[in-house]
């Protein structure tokens, strides 16, 4: 009887020809996928590009091949739960299944991972200091995406109320995106399914639209990114989803805080501002309202690439490198929340949540260093929605224990 003949594997290093020895991904395996590698050297080299495929499998194979252990779909929705066992932090849930992908035309420019999810332009620069400065028809570049953004961020934003879904919001920014001939940046960045970024409630940021339907109550962060000509612009707002949630102190102060921050941050953006600077000013204002700051993300430089240096951590003694100098184009978005600074990532590998399930709100503009101080690229327009509100006064204590309760909140507030 003949043997099979044994196969030649084929390294997967990037850009290598060689034949594969049997060194493997010490990840992959435990993932049950094979990755060969011709030398250690190789696997060191190719490392910034081959760990991004982790994360793929995460997000790519739960999206096609449900969990072996989901909930039971609702028999009259068809809706389930794919993370049941999950300890959530909070009382949101994912509600799936995702709608399909949504397409773009052809006709469109793309950014570079918008076919296999793999942003490689952005691995080609390394150090923190390589920030770059754009040209004049850079920076006019820049405004004309910051400018359609801001539309189609406006455009989303005056359909959030109760009763919608995020996954319908989803289709309302990446049909608004087509429209302007711009792509949804989200859309396949390292997989993520969706083109625009949906984090109500205890979500800090990443949110996947879902077939959740939004309550009387909640608060909703949408984070909108696109790629037009060649570059990308970024924006979030925070919005009320109905009159309770404007009549909700604890709601109101987490989002005007959060606003506040970003305002604040920006008036310090001008010529030699050190990146580790607005950090400060957001966590001494987010501390004298009660709040924290959310410390795992950051602001970050914006142009041809979705992502790219410098950092702009939003808290303070960070230790961000740089300074800002005419033509940088950034982001600033500090997250703040009403409890714990700490996070807790869904098994979506991008949802990230309070560790604590408190609320949590963001504000992001994209900004353009001048001669003499800072353009806010994606500035509100006159008829934007939303926008700032005053605090609602809580309504006073209705028998003793209550009254004793009150006194108690106002002692740690006046701590705090």
């Amino acid at each position: 009887m003949a043997t099979a003949a044994v196969a030649k594997k084929q390294c997967v290093g990037v850009d290598c020809q060689n034949e594969a020895g049997s060194l493997q991904c010490p990840t992959c395996l435990k993932l049950g996928k094979e990755s060969f590698f011709c030398s250690q050297d190789c696997f060191k080299r190719s490392w910034a590009e081959h760990k991004l495929v982790h994360k793929t499998n995460g997000n790519l194979f739960r999206n096609i091949f449900p969990p072996g252990v989901i909930s039971k779909p609702d028999p009259a929705s068809g809706h389930y739960n794919p993370f049941p066992t999950f300890p959530f932090t909070g009382s949101l849930r994912p509600v799936y299944p995702l709608s399909q992908k949504r397409t773009v035309p052809e006709s469109i420019q793309r950014p570079d991972y918008a076919k296999d999810g793999i942003p490689r332009s952005e691995q080609k620069f390394t150090g923190r200091q390589n920030i770059a400065v754009l040209d004049k028809k850079g920076q006019e570049g820049m405004r004309k995406v910051c400018r359609l953004a801001r539309e189609v961020l406006d455009i989303a934003a005056r359909e959030v109320k109760p009763g919608i879904t995020t996954d319908y919001l989803d289709e309302v920014v990446h049909k608004a995106c087509i429209e302007r001939d711009s792509y949804p940046s989200p859309l396949n960045y390292v997989h993520f399914p969706k083109s625009v970024c949906t984090s109500p409630n205890e979500i800090i940021c990443h949110g996947i639209p879902d077939q959740r339907v939004l309550l009387e109550g909640d608060i909703l962060n949408l984070d909108v990114t696109l790629y037009h000509a060649g570059f990308h612009g970024d924006l979030n707002e925070t919005y009320y989803v109905g009159a309770k949630a404007r009549a909700d102190p604890d709601s109101v102060r987490v989002v005007e805080t959060a606003r506040e921050c970003l305002d604040l941050s920006i008036c310090l953006v001008k010529p030699g501002m050190l990146f580790r600077d607005p950090g400060s000013v957001i966590e001494k204002h987010a501390k004298s309202k009660g709040c924290s700051v959310i410390k795992t993300y950051c602001g970050h430089g914006i142009n041809q690439l979705f992502h790219c240096p410098p950092n702009v951590p939003h808290y303070a003694k960070n230790k961000a490198v740089g300074i800002a100098k005419p033509g940088m184009c950034f982001t600033i978005e500090p997250m703040i929340s009403l409890g714990s600074h700490k996070d807790k990532t869904w098994p979506d590998d991008w949802t990230s949540a309070t560790q604590d399930g408190s609320r949590t709100a963001q504000f992001e503009h994209t900004l353009l260093v001048t001669e003499d101080g800072v353009e806010v690229l994606t500035a509100r327009l006159a008829d934007s929605p939303g926008g700032s509100i005053v605090l609602p006064i809580a309504s006073p204590p209705t028998n003793g224990a209550d009254l004793a309760a009150g006194a108690r909140a106002e002692v740690v507030e006046t701590v705090a």
